[in-house]
């Protein structure tokens, strides 16, 4: 039987600072959400879909919007920094299953970054400064910009949000400036709006686009863009109201960001020739950025979009630190990983592992290979959080909180479900890679179990119901979201 280990004293290690309130969260969610996918994937969308790229961003939307109703639930009914793998947890107590989903949940967001960092070194910059980089200078210029996300990550949650508050206004100001010149173009002529409701550009081009076949694998690539929305549960014992204010930036983030890219969508398709749509040597809105009477520069548009994926990167881990830290503190992984910088209350040695991962990932991988994988790991995660939180209905908790439909996590359950399949059955690398991530995440659980099997601290599951993080300012009982 694993022993109980004794909790470290509150006064330890400080507290994570709670620092976000409502409307920077909701600009946490939208800026995680508004990055790299919009940016980058709507060519690709164009290959599966003709000039219905609309269409999967509406569905990817929908699955979203049902998985989220559970992340609703569960976060303002357990507001802990642990995030899908404490829900995982309290719903089946099985600790190796809560590992590998921590570390699935972990592998996303770093692979995610690794992704932004890419796709800044491979399309943006060369863009902007007119390179012509090789495979070794991509690697060294990505590798330099997560750097500097580890560097902001490590300064602060009160620094790293309001770079993101500023990145991400500019992020969406870069997507509304698109709809604009678009909306300019269409009305100067350029380009028709059947084009975005037709397959005929691309059947003529020869592409064999059957609606329903397209539609499955536009949405496992549009999905990749509206994903985001829960990476913010893991920055909950920093929000300073959980329980109001994650239900309002989870469904208000996914709302703005998928009307946006809904319409680009349609913008995309009508104003852009099909050929030039999907071209691998051309990036959607640079095009139309540069198209009609309001089109501008195209160095303008591409440091923008620099700063949309630093945005998107660096929220990303945010997230995959404080899960760190968050599992630390719980014994899943050693205690070495949730030590607090007294200085800066932020979980250095967390940092400080996760960007070395996406030093590591981000070397040997590109764009599209570390975008499906980050899809691949997260829909085994929106999987789980879905039948989470209806077997969590049985554990009721004495505070108010967010309760969703019964009917809208299993239908998202299933739905996540149904696209993983279809991931999986259309692109075995893929699977292949994440199976490869995971089997690292075997070999760090094993070796935490060797370094703490002769130690009182072996990881038990009721150890998250026993480790508290009280707000430096309030006692524990009065704390929003706090346990009783």
């Amino acid at each position: 039987m694993a022993t109980t280990a004794t909790p470290p004293p509150a006064a330890a290690d400080p507290p994570l600072k709670r620092a976000i309130s409502r409307n920077m969260l909701l600009l946490f969610v939208i800026g995680d959400v508004v990055g790299g996918g919009i940016y980058t994937l709507v060519g690709t969308i164009g290959q599966e879909v003709g000039g219905l790229v609309w269409l999967p961003f509406a569905l990817a939307l929908v699955l979203a919007v049902l998985t989220a109703t559970a992340y609703a639930e569960l976060v303002t009914k357990f507001p802990q920094a642990a995030g899908a793998a404490l829900y995982v947890n309290k719903a089946f107590k099985k600790p190796f299953f809560t590992f590998m989903i921590a570390f699935a949940v972990m592998c996303s967001g770093i692979a995610s970054a690794s992704t932004l960092s890419r796709g800044v070194a491979e399309t943006y910059l060369p863009k902007l400064f007119d390179w012509t980089l090789n495979e070794t200078q991509t690697v060294l210029i990505a590798l330099g910009f997560l750097l500097i996300v580890a560097a902001v990550n490590f300064r602060g949650i009160s620094e790293s949000v309001k770079i993101n508050v500023v990145l991400t206004l500019i992020e969406f100001g870069g997507l509304i400036l698109i709809v604009v010149i678009g909306l300019g173009a269409l009305i100067d002529g350029v380009g028709d709006i059947g084009n975005a409701f037709s397959t005929s550009d691309a059947k003529e081009a020869g592409n064999d686009v059957s609606l329903v076949p397209a539609a499955l694998a536009g949405t496992a690539l549009a999905f990749y863009a509206l994903i985001g929305f829960e990476d913010s549960v893991n920055v909950a014992e920093e929000a300073k109201d959980p329980g109001r204010d994650f239900p309002r930036a989870l469904f208000g983030g996914l709302a703005i960001a998928g009307t946006l890219y809904v319409v680009i969508g349609i913008i995309a398709p009508a104003v852009l020739p099909y050929t030039t749509l999907v071209d691998e040597d051309t990036t959607p809105l640079l095009e139309i950025a540069q198209t009609g009477p309001l089109h501008v520069h195209v160095k303008i548009f591409a440091a923008i979009g620099i700063l949309a994926l630093i945005n998107g990167a660096l929220i990303n881990m945010i997230m995959a630190s404080r899960l760190t830290y968050g599992m630390s503190r719980q014994r899943i992984i050693p205690a070495f990983f949730g030590k607090v910088h007294k200085g800066r209350q932020t979980p250095l040695r967390a940092i400080l592992f996760t960007s070395g991962l996406a030093i590591i990932l981000t070397a040997t991988g590109d764009v599209s290979d570390l975008a499906s994988t980050t899809t691949t790991l997260l829909l085994v995660v929106f999987i789980t959080v879905n039948i989470s939180v209806l077997v969590l209905r049985r554990n009721p908790v004495s505070h108010t909180h967010f309760v969703a439909p019964t009917i809208m996590p299993a239908i998202g359950a299933v739905a996540a479900l149904g696209l993983l399949i279809h991931r999986v059955a259309n692109d075995t690398d893929q699977i292949t890679r994440a199976l490869l991530l995971m089997g690292l995440g075997l070999i760090f659980w094993l070796a935490n179990y060797v370094a703490t099997r002769n130690q009182d601290a072996t990881f038990d599951t009721g150890m998250i119901e026993a480790i508290e993080h009280p707000d430096r300012d309030a006692p524990d009982d009065r704390r929003p979201g706090g346990t009783t």
